[in-house]
């Protein structure tokens, strides 16, 4: 949430203020490059002092974000950033914090974490870097590798079900979730204050190119010859309309989702389905979350965006309660409570 209880900038900062003066590691052609322009293109419209920004991660090719960004920041252990943000978070409210991390980072070794911190809608922003596969540990499969993909620990193809994170998020029962890919910076920008905005926890799932281990991974949606056709930009308000031509879109009937072209089969705009991210029923976002080819496009964009009560304010509040309550207000209150006597 952009909260005004989080000191502002005195001057306008620009995405030069953010910058660190570390090399960035990651391989030419990493979508990491984009992801961190992003950011820092973010973090200035927000408006907060440099000094109110943290960013958490865990072990991966992601988790290096926290040297590439001229803020706190915190290299935590595998799949172990979560659990450390929240303690961030939670010890200074007037933070805002950042997690980076990866689909092996999030949802393997730290899925326990991963759903619980989003259980508990704790005001963090999830950035989660989606290539589907380990690039750190050099290309084994992650949770998220398409089932028979061939890879260095999966020589005849992989036969595990993979993920789908829109679906992990909100089963969880996640309050937001968007998804971008790594090149549409300018995309990738509204959707990261959309997600500051948003009061709990925020997961941006960002189909990132792995140009090493995994290149072209997600070429079916984001390559330039494909993704008009591929890919439907949501926007609140507005008819799920997406093709090259403009003339694709989705309806509901039923308690199912359908791609349709506009023009056929008595098919109009005003039969298309209008986006509603912030409706609290999960039902329509679960199916967007869902949707992949050949038969329908990925959905982009905030895909739900729900209001709900945050752990961290209610811990505030308990606080609070215990701090006007509470007969002990200060140490010789405490050590003299309970059974006492003298030797």
């Amino acid at each position: 949430m952009l909260d005004k209880s989080i000191e502002k900038s005195p001057v306008q900062l620009t995405k030069e203020d953010f910058a660190s003066d570390q090399m960035v590691k990651w391989c030419p052609g990493c979508g990491g490059h984009a992801i961190l322009a992003a950011v820092e293109n973010v973090f200035p419209r927000i408006g907060y002092k440099k000094e109110n920004f943290t960013i958490v991660s865990g072990i991966g090719c992601s988790s290096r974000f926290p040297y590439y960004v001229n803020t706190y920041g915190f290299h935590g252990i595998h799949g172990r950033a979560s659990a450390i943000a929240s303690g961030v978070k939670l010890a200074n409210p007037g933070q805002s914090v950042w997690i980076a991390t990866g689909d092996g980072d999030s949802m393997a070794i730290g899925g326990n974490h991963f759903i619980h911190i989003i259980r508990r809608n704790i005001d963090v922003n999830i950035l989660l870097f989606n290539n589907q596969i380990y690039g750190l540990t050099k290309g084994q499969f992650s949770p998220t590798t398409p089932i028979g993909q061939v890879t260095k620990t999966s020589p005849q193809g992989t036969i595990e079900h993979p993920f789908i994170t829109a679906g992990l998020v909100m089963g969880a029962q996640g309050t937001f979730f968007a998804r971008v890919p790594d090149n549409n910076v300018k995309l990738m920008t509204e959707v990261l204050y959309e997600a500051a905005k948003h009061d709990g926890t925020s997961v941006v799932e960002i189909l990132e190119n792995c140009i090493i281990f995994n290149d072209k991974a997600h070429a079916e949606y984001t390559s330039r010859a494909r993704r008009d056709d591929n890919q439907l930009i949501l926007k609140h308000g507005e008819p799920m309309i997406y093709g090259k031509e403009r003339d694709m879109g989705i309806i509901l009937k039923g308690t199912s989702l359908y791609a349709v072209k506009i023009g056929v089969g008595g098919i109009t705009e005003k039969d298309i389905l209008i986006h509603d991210q912030f409706n609290p029923d999960p039902g329509v976002h679960r199916m967007l979350g869902r949707m992949s080819g050949p038969e329908y496009p990925v959905a982009m964009g905030v895909i739900r965006s729900a209001k709900s009560f945050t752990y961290d304010d209610k811990v505030e509040e308990q606080i609070e309660f215990a701090k006007k309550n509470s007969k002990i207000k200060c140490v010789d209150d405490l050590l003299n409570s309970g059974d006492t006597w003298e030797i």
